[in-house]
């Protein structure tokens, strides 16, 4: 065993695989300059209107280097083509407006607003986002202009199948020399256009020869690995690149993405979105949002307090409920109480409609969801999250993660005050299995599409609803 081990550590400078990009190096620089964009118009400002490099100007560039790289980064990573001018602008000054809504409460938070000159941010702040989508027409143009190239890439791609077709649409049609799959044509003439099928398999390396073929994407299931490994072998007589595709739609991904182990590629299937800086600045969201919240709701939550301990005969204010947190971990979740019982056993029945437990303030609580404030302490603590998918009882959670498919994978991420399933008309009890399965599928959606920005979009939401809607809340 140890001999077996040692070989594999002698040989692990030719196995290791680097990440990169097959893209041509000019779009992999344009995709990557917006957050230097908006740091580069903050500097020329500066040094426009006759200002110095300070420590507070050098601050505010890191900040928003990194802020912007999270605000930025789904716009410019699914670049599209076809949307227009127009939108494409209502985005990017939407996302601006994000990133300067945290400067500006960065500036307040550390009262260092009078060490700016306001002409110099005004300026910056109107600037940026017309340099911004100068930077976008340049990314569309150019992309463009290499996939109409004589320069674009002569390309097949050996599968005709799902990961084969969806792989084609993303790729630039120009260059695109056929299809090749191990079936027959009659079969594969069932699929695509026979005009788009160029050979079978066996074909392909002496095809790539004649034809002056660049780039071969392989996209066949991994049941063929053996052929596969044949076909490779027999491409390597040609000078074509050779990428091979994994057919990742045969998985529920949940934060899919491609990740390195020591220079080992390996493909995530189901995974928390908060790594590295995500984790820092979701972490960080939630204390400055709780703090500054608890802050200016500490008068509600005081009279709250008082009135449910003046009504409820002698009764304890808080309820406090074990729940399950990140990583399936238990966890006390504070409310006001709201009824008459405090249940927390091994069956917790779930409130209802006109449910004669609940107390006629608490009744109130629930409808504005004022009874939820205590949970600020819990974002405080570490236990939860401002925006998340809802902590359940640990009753409910024993229950449904027999009978819905994939419900502890909601606890891959700290539970949140209000959540994405919240929003989309699932706040309140959940009294069918239907129900509590579609609350699940919202939470597992906010779990691949997690951003800064679909955060903000939450809160506004739910401000939204608890001021217009409160019928599912009781």
């Amino acid at each position: 065993m140890a001999a077996v081990i040692d070989s594999v550590a002698e040989h692990e400078g030719q196995r290791r695989v680097r990440f990169g990009s097959v893209e041509p190096a000019i779009l992999v620089i344009l995709s990557q300059i917006d957050p230097l964009i908006c740091v580069l118009t903050l500097l020329a400002c500066t040094f426009g209107f006759g200002g110095t490099l300070t420590p507070a100007i050098g601050g505010t560039a890191a900040l928003t280097f990194m802020v912007a790289s999270r605000v930025f980064y789904k716009r410019v990573r699914d670049i599209d083509t076809s949307a227009s001018m127009s939108s494409v602008f209502g985005r990017i000054l939407f996302e601006w407006s994000c990133v300067v809504g945290v400067l500006v409460f960065g500036a307040f938070l550390f009262k260092i607003g009078a060490e700016f000159s306001r002409l110099t941010m005004l300026t910056w702040f109107v600037v940026t986002p017309l340099c911004l989508e100068a930077a976008h027409v340049a990314r569309v143009r150019t992309r463009r202009l290499i996939a109409h190239s004589s320069h674009a890439p002569r390309y097949l791609i050996v599968g005709a199948n799902s990961v084969g077709f969806e792989l084609f649409r993303r790729l630039p049609k120009r260059g695109f020399l056929g299809f090749f799959d191990f079936r027959s044509p009659d079969r594969v003439a069932q699929v695509i256009d026979p005009a788009q099928f160029a050979g079978h398999c066996k074909n392909v390396a002496e095809f790539a020869r004649t034809h002056g073929v660049t780039s071969i994407y392989i996209a066949l299931p991994l049941s063929n690995v053996p052929r596969i490994g044949d076909m490779v072998r027999e491409l390597r007589d040609t000078t074509a690149s050779i990428y091979f595709v994994p057919d990742v739609f045969a998985f529920d991904l949940i934060q899919g993405r491609l990740v390195e182990i020591n220079g080992m590629p390996a493909l995530s299937v189901c995974d928390t979105p908060f790594h590295g800086t995500d984790a820092v600045l979701k972490r960080v969201t939630d204390i400055v949002v709780a703090a500054l919240a608890a802050i200016v709701l500490s008068p509600v939550m005081l009279l709250v307090a008082l009135a449910v301990k003046l009504t409820s005969g002698g009764g304890p204010v808080l309820f406090r409920q074990r729940r399950y947190g990140l990583n399936g971990e238990e966890i006390l979740v504070y409310k006001f109480r709201t009824m008459t019982v405090c249940e927390d056993g091994a069956v917790v029945r779930q409130a209802a409609k006109n449910d004669q437990r609940v107390t006629w303030l608490g009744r109130w609580l629930r409808r504005t969801s004022i009874d939820e404030l205590p949970q600020l302490l819990n974002v405080l603590e570490g236990k939860m999250s401002v925006v998340g998918p809802r902590p359940h009882a640990v009753a409910h959670n024993e229950l449904y993660r027999k009978l819905i498919c994939g419900y502890m994978i909601r606890h891959k991420v700290r539970p949140g005050m209000t959540g994405w399933a919240q929003v989309n008309g699932l706040r309140g009890e959940t009294e069918t299995l239907e129900k509590m399965s579609e609350r699940v599928r919202y939470d597992l959606e906010y779990l691949r599409n997690w951003s800064p920005l679909l955060d903000l979009k939450i809160l506004a939401m739910t401000f939204a609803i608890v001021v217009r809607d409160q019928k599912n809340a009781h």
